[in-house]
């Protein structure tokens, strides 16, 4: 059974950053003097020092706890057991790619051949008609935990300029990163090209590492927190958020913070986005886990439909939780799914789809692989939730949910990456028309 609770959108008159952090952009030495004064006050709230050797600082004295923050409009909170009813619409799922090693993204170049990226560094590509993944390149990545060869994506000019795009975790002088790259295709052999963002903060979890070109043309970069909450709201910081810039890495003119590349802050660690007809995100995020820089929180994954500049709230919120400045979002779990890739569909097999949301679910046990397809009102809220190939009848671990050029969609699993069951590898499936 569902519970809906109500919500209402926080908005801000400007895009603001949150106070605190937005000190550091007044520069010189009053600028410390009253950040450190509001400190002392309290303002900067506790901290937690996260598990792990990646140099954090310990924290102040524990501060008494906050008031909870008010449940918030339209925000439904998801408590079904079964995270929600079973879809009754009838398609067919064919396998289309077979013998994969946690294949993280796919895209299509112009001429249909598919380019797939796999975690432990291999780029794949497989010919128009064949069911066959041939190496094209290897990427030198850092594959422990969640990190290695993430995002994938094609740029919308290829025809012209050649160029792909890659996200993934490496360690270099830096230390551990997640970069982006453009790359060139080069008639099958792959080559580096320039690195379009660098030193995105990276761990052994919370990479984030989504990667699409939006309507606009620019690059959308989704990242993750890499374990330390308070990154998602700092400016500063490349974690945490949604980046966008243009193809050659720098940053647009009309991005909601002039000078930054964010566009959306505070998330935790989303793997999914794309765009409504109306132009505005619709994202998901994954809720946390019960480790301590987390205070304890669990569950709650998200589905956000947000605008340039939004706060998304964590860590300060989640749940259905409001707070001024933030946004809440239109739907919550109980339960943790936790959400893969997320596409809008836009073909013309199944009818009945058109223009809802379908949501790839990573899921656990009993729970492994959902396919959630949810349908948004245009004010934002859901008003269809159902679950599709859910447990022992689907395919396991879904990661990345796209629309081919066909006009199919295509999910991929994440069976080998150690949380499911990998049999014979992972696969490229394709959702279509009941035959």
């Amino acid at each position: 059974m569902s519970l809906w609770v109500q919500k209402q959108r926080m908005g801000q008159t400007s895009k603001a950053l949150p106070r605190i952090y937005s000190l550091f952009f007044l520069g010189g030495p009053m600028a410390l003097r009253l950040l450190l004064i509001l400190c002392a006050l309290g303002a900067c709230g506790p901290a937690e020092t996260p598990e792990g050797p990646s140099g954090n600082k310990p924290g102040p004295s524990p501060e008494p706890e906050p008031e909870p923050a008010e449940l918030a409009v339209d925000c439904i909170l998801e408590r079904s057991e079964d995270f929600g009813p079973v879809g009754e619409t009838t398609f067919d799922v064919d396998v289309v790619v077979s013998g994969l090693s946690i294949p993280w993204s796919i895209d299509w170049m112009p001429d249909g051949t598919l380019l797939v990226t796999e975690r432990d560094g291999r780029l794949a590509s497989v010919a128009p008609g064949s069911s066959r993944a041939v190496a094209a390149a290897q990427v030198d990545v850092t594959s422990s935990g969640e990190g290695g060869l993430l995002g994938l994506a094609i740029h919308p000019d290829f025809a012209s300029n050649d160029w792909f795009y890659l996200y993934y975790t490496a360690d270099g002088a830096r230390g551990r990163e997640n970069r982006v790259e453009r790359w060139t295709w080069n008639g099958g052999s792959p080559a580096f090209e320039s690195t379009v963002v660098a030193a995105i903060p990276a761990r052994q979890y919370h990479n984030g590492g989504r990667l699409r070109f939006g309507p606009d043309g620019k690059l959308y970069i989704g990242t993750g927190d890499a374990g330390d909450p308070d990154l998602s709201q700092d400016p500063e910081s490349l974690a945490g958020k949604l980046l966008r810039v243009n193809d050659d890495g720098t940053i647009p003119a009309d991005n909601p913070w002039p000078g930054s590349a964010a566009w959306l802050i505070g998330l935790r660690n989303t793997q999914g986005f794309d765009w409504r007809e109306d132009g505005r995100i619709v994202i998901t995020d994954h809720g946390p886990s019960g480790l301590r820089p987390e205070g304890g929180r669990r569950n709650h994954d998200e589905l956000n439909v947000a605008e340039p500049g939004d706060n998304l709230g964590w860590p300060e919120i989640y749940k259905c939780e409001t707070q001024a400045g933030m946004v809440s979002p239109s739907m919550t779990w109980a339960r943790a799914l936790p959400p893969g890739g997320t596409v809008r569909y836009t073909g013309t097999e199944i009818p009945e789809f058109e223009g809802d949301l379908f949501i790839g679910v990573l899921g656990f046990g009993a729970d492994v692989g959902q396919l959630h397809r949810v349908r948004l009102a245009d004010d934002g809220n859901v008003t269809l939730n159902e679950v599709y190939l859910r447990g022992a009848g689907g395919y396991g671990r879904l990661r990345d949910v796209v629309m081919g050029p066909d006009g199919g969609m295509y999910v991929t699993t994440s069976n080998c990456d150690g949380r499911g069951d990998c049999g014979e590898g992972d696969l490229v499936l394709r959702i279509g028309r009941s035959r």
